[in-house]
């Protein structure tokens, strides 16, 4: 039976734009992407390391103060489902730097907090504000070639990634030595240094969608349910954000544990381990381009699933859980990128909107894991967290292998 074909029911919204890439885009383009992606995102990840020391500061329990990396998480689903979007509307450049100088304001606010309660307003908005790297990188798909899109795709979440592992390093040695405070406090300093580079050397960027907000977001729903390979990626990235955001939730925990006995640096150091992820980004944004998305993502979830057999049973060894962090970090960032190429070939003028629907379910997972693994440390510890992984890695891959195998439905956006 022939698939029907969908479209919206006003005329198409779209206009022709001028972004369409003639040659490769310059490096110093491309690494100002990474670094701003980077910079950004760390944001939301400065409090994992620094967990029990806010703890401490405002008499939580472990699971109690966990909750601050939980709302960040789901202050920054809220700016993917509500704020990303924009980026196929607005003008890309005038955006993102509104956001980041609300994320600086919110910075502020959170390192100045008297009470855990105005701490979690401003983890929320720091959230919400810090989704600048998914209108990044749909940007930086836009601008490139057909030919490089993977290659670029890969070297700016490569910031990313960087940013969000080292983001752990720096904090934790700066919580150790100078309090949690002063980490936030750097944070809003550097979110003001990025507005005044970006407001120099980011081009303009006008994308395509001529509605209005309302049909904007309802666009949303159209292309998810029209695409099925849109609605297997995202379910991949929420199984798999879910159980990566499980493991540096609560890892702070268990190295301060009675297996470890060590302090928010050290968590902070295993960010630095886990930058290796970096690589893996430029070879799965290279693979996609050569052997297609597919494998990437396949190679990606069973490389996860490895990792949190390894963290489970030899997570108590130094040694063992040095190798489990860095094949975690692979195959997160593996599959990520290969689901984000997947994704951006679909329908390229709702590059945007695409990203929205697969980063919210993503940090919808995120979230879901920080919560779930808070719970798992307190009530069965290691191996608790470990089941909590092992059972997000595991419906990865039944959703990648089972579901959404039908054809995509042609939409007029």
């Amino acid at each position: 039976m022939q698939e029907p074909v969908l479209a919206a029911p006003q005329p198409p919204q779209t206009t022709q734009t001028a972004t369409t890439p003639t040659a490769p885009l310059a490096p110093a383009l491309v690494w100002l992407m990474a670094i701003t992606c980077g910079l950004v995102v760390a944001n939301i990840y400065y409090n994992q390391p620094l967990l029990a020391e806010i703890g401490r500061t405002f008499g939580l329990s472990e699971s109690g103060v966990s909750l601050i990396a939980t709302i960040t998480q789901v202050g920054y689903t809220i700016g993917l489902l509500f704020v990303v979007p924009l980026g196929d509307k607005r003008e890309r450049k005038s955006l993102i730097l509104a956001l980041i100088m609300a994320a600086a304001v919110c910075m502020a606010g959170a390192a100045a907090a008297p009470s855990f309660a105005l701490l979690a307003v401003a983890s929320l908005l720091i959230g919400i504000f810090s989704a600048v790297p998914q209108l990044l990188i749909p940007m930086a798909a836009s601008l490139a070639s057909d030919e490089e899109r993977g290659r670029v795709v890969g070297k700016v979440m490569s910031g990313l990634l960087i940013g969000i592992l080292l983001s752990r390093t720096i904090s934790g040695y700066v919580g150790l030595h100078l309090g949690w405070r002063t980490m936030f406090w750097v944070g809003a300093g550097i979110m003001v240094l990025l507005t005044a580079t970006l407001y120099r050397m980011l081009p303009r960027n006008q994308p395509s969608f001529a509605g209005s907000y309302g049909s904007l977001l309802r666009s949303l729903g159209t292309l998810t349910s029209t695409l099925p390979t849109l609605r297997r990626s995202a379910l991949v990235g929420l199984c798999m954000f879910g159980g990566f955001s499980a493991f540096w939730t609560t890892l702070v925990f268990f190295l301060e544990s009675d297996a470890y006995h060590y302090h928010a640096d050290v968590a902070g150091l295993f960010g630095l381990i886990g930058a290796s992820g970096a690589f893996a980004a430029s070879f799965a944004g290279k693979s996609a381009d050569r052997k297609g998305p597919d494998y990437g993502i396949t190679l990606g979830i069973l490389l996860f699933l490895g990792a949190y057999v390894l963290l489970g049973f030899g997570g108590y060894y130094l040694a063992g859980l040095v190798v489990g962090v860095i094949i975690l970090d692979v195959g997160q960032q593996i599959t990520h990128i290969s689901n984000q190429t997947r994704i951006f070939t679909l329908l390229p003028e709702a590059r945007s909107r695409l990203n929205t629907v697969y980063m919210t379910a993503s940090f919808m997972g995120a979230s879901l894991g920080s919560f779930l693994g808070g719970l798992a440390w307190d009530h069965f510890q290691w191996p608790g967290v470990c089941g909590v992984g092992l059972g997000f890695v595991g419906l990865a891959y039944l959703v990648n292998r089972f579901y959404g195998r039908s054809k995509d439905v042609a939409v007029t956006q």
